[in-house]
């Protein structure tokens, strides 16, 4: 189950051009934010923990995108 509504998927779609999107676009694209977005909070956890810290800050989440790929 998506965890990020659909709609505002459907917008930043069209907000890059399209005129119509369909649904199963927008859900497919939800499925990949959410599957970065966990890698990346994966990644940023991992980098507090090494700190020794259990929190996470905007700078492991910094670090953490520069070091996922999808």
């Amino acid at each position: 189950m998506a965890e990020l509504p659909i709609a505002p998927v459907t917008r930043i779609i069209r907000n890059a051009g399209a005129e119509r999107v369909s649904e199963d676009a927008s859900t497919t694209l939800v499925e990949i934010i959410e599957e970065y977005a966990r890698k990346v909070a994966e990644e940023a956890v991992s980098l507090a923990k090494h700190s020794g810290r259990k929190t996470v800050k905007k700078e492991d989440i910094i670090e953490a995108k520069n070091k996922v790929r999808i």
